[in-house]
Parts: C-alpha cells; structure tokens; sequence
C-alpha cells in the first residue's frame, strides 16, 4: 500500500477518495525538522506554498526512503528543487488546470478593490469614519490592463477584463502567444509605459531576481495600480515602497509576499496596499478540482 502524506492539507473529499482507491493517506502538517524524520517513511508528499522542499530534505528522502512522487497542489512548483528532485529518480507533478479561474477572480477583485477604495474604506468606516470625499475612484472600463506572463490564469484574468471593457495587453518570455488574438503582445518597456494596471502571471526565479524594481518603476505611467497575485521575490518590496511614495505606483494589490507569512509592517500598514494573505487558490471550487486533479496524477504516477 502507497503512503502518501498532505502536509500541508488536501480537499476532504479527495482524500476520501484515495482511501477508498487503497491508499494510505495521513493529513497532517509537519515543519522541516520533523519532515526530516517522516519523509523516508511515504511514497507521495502533497504539498501547497507553505512546505519548501529542497535539496536537503530530498537527500534525506533517498537515504534509506521510498519517496517516489511530489505533487504541488497548484500552479508554480519554485518551493521544490524540482530539478534536483528529478535528478535522484522522484517525479514531481502540479496541478496547473485547477486554480486558474480562482487566481484571476482574486486579481480581478484587488483591481476594483483599489479603483473604488473598497479596502480601505471598509477599514475607516469600521473607525467611524465617513470619508467620501476622500474615496473618488476610477472606472476599469477603458483603461489598459498589462499582464506580464501569459499563462492560464493571466488568459482567463484578461477574458474577465476584456468583458468590462478593458484593453488587454501582455509581455511573455514565449513571445507572441496564440491564445486570445485580439490581447496585444508588446515588448515589457511598453508594456510597463502603456498600462494603467498592471498583474504579475510568471514564477519567481530567484537567479533572476525581482521582475519589478527600481528600473522597471521608473518606466511606468505615473499613477498606474499594481497587483500581484503571483509568487513573492517577483516584485521588489522594497521598490515597491518607494514608488508607491513617489507616487509612480497610486495603489497596489498583494496577495504574496518575499517573506510568507508577512511580517514587514512597512507593508501590512500602508494604507495604499490592498493585502490578502496568499488565498488565491483558496476557493471550494479550486480545492475540490485540484483535489480532483491530485488523484489524477497520482493514479497516473504511482502505478
């Protein structure tokens, strides 16, 4: 019997379902140190954001373990060596197809979050006050949503923007993408020039560095609103910050962050940041599909 471990949870009924298909299935979070211990004992680790694994803990599965499988229950898999995971016979797996609708929604909800105030004023009036001549906001209609990285959640966040009759334009290391013809592909200096909002879609990789920091600011329209609904270390925090000041940046949404879970109170009480904490995917119809698709790739893997 394969034993597979959630450590950092799995829809409930997808673990049910493994149970009935044979698997021995534990539901349990262990931290690194305990990890340690318990990795040489499953075949399958199923993880989200908050376990890294790397080369250590993969070194600690091959010694005298059975590890067979990682599977990330999302989209990026930077919090697993993956290369090095392969390297030493372990497959690692993700379930890009589940999260995307989740993902955009969120990003698309920060973006009226910021034009209408919606975050803050909702703080205020919990202060007793009535701030409404301080919250004019802006239309998204007619303005130009710039995507950087155009994946699955980056398509469906610009069929939602296209609908309320925004422009759509997109930079991506691929190039010019197929998908979604009528969004335009430009070269990231006009993309970060031309937007009035602007989403990060693209995977932290931390030899290269933040995709936004001090250069990439300083080439953006003046008063543009930012989101990232990506991975944390893609935007420079710090940066950020001063652009925000400076007033490059009017507003910005975050829902990741370069140290998870926050901690930097420059960011949790700037009152023109919109915060959530890493919930992206964190929606019954996400979990329950990529639930769906964890049991699939594990009847594919471990056979």
């Amino acid at each position: 019997m394969y034993k597979i471990l959630a450590n950092d949870g799995i829809d409930a009924s997808a673990a049910e379902k493994l149970i009935e298909l044979g698997y021995d299935v534990e539901v349990k979070f262990y931290d690194k140190d305990e990890l340690v211990t318990k990795i040489k004992e499953i075949d399958c680790i199923i993880i989200r954001s908050a376990t890294k694994i790397r080369e250590d803990l993969i070194d600690e599965a091959i010694i005298g373990g059975q590890l067979k499988l990682i599977i990330r229950a999302g989209v990026g898999i930077d919090n697993i060596d993956h290369v090095y995971a392969k390297s030493k016979g372990i497959s690692v797996r993700n379930t890009p197809n589940s999260s995307s609708a989740a993902v955009a929604e969120l990003a698309l909800g920060h973006m009226f979050a910021l034009a209408r105030h919606i975050y803050i004023s909702n703080v205020t009036m919990r202060q007793g006050l009535w701030n409404k001549k301080l919250y004019k906001g802006i239309e998204l209609n007619g303005k130009t949503l710039g995507l950087i990285g155009f994946g699955r959640i980056s398509q469906s966040l610009a069929v939602k923007a296209m609908a309320l009759g925004m422009k759509v334009i997109y930079n991506d290391f691929l190039g010019e993408i197929d998908n979604l013809p009528e969004c335009g592909f430009v070269s990231k200096d006009e993309l970060l020039a031309q937007s009035d909002f602007i989403s990060l879609h693209i995977p932290f990789i931390k030899a290269n560095g933040p995709a936004l920091s001090t250069k990439e600011f300083s080439k953006m329209k003046k008063g543009m609103y930012l989101i990232n609904t990506a991975r944390g270390g893609v935007v420079d925090e710090n940066a950020l910050l001063v652009a925000l000041d400076s007033g490059i940046v009017a507003k910005a949404a975050l829902d990741v962050y370069e140290n998870e879970p926050c901690k930097d109170e420059r960011i949790y009480t700037h009152e023109l940041i919109s915060l959530t904490p890493h919930i992206g995917a964190a929606t019954e119809e996400a979990q329950a599909r990529i639930g769906l698709e964890t049991i699939d790739v594990i009847k594919e893997s471990l056979i």
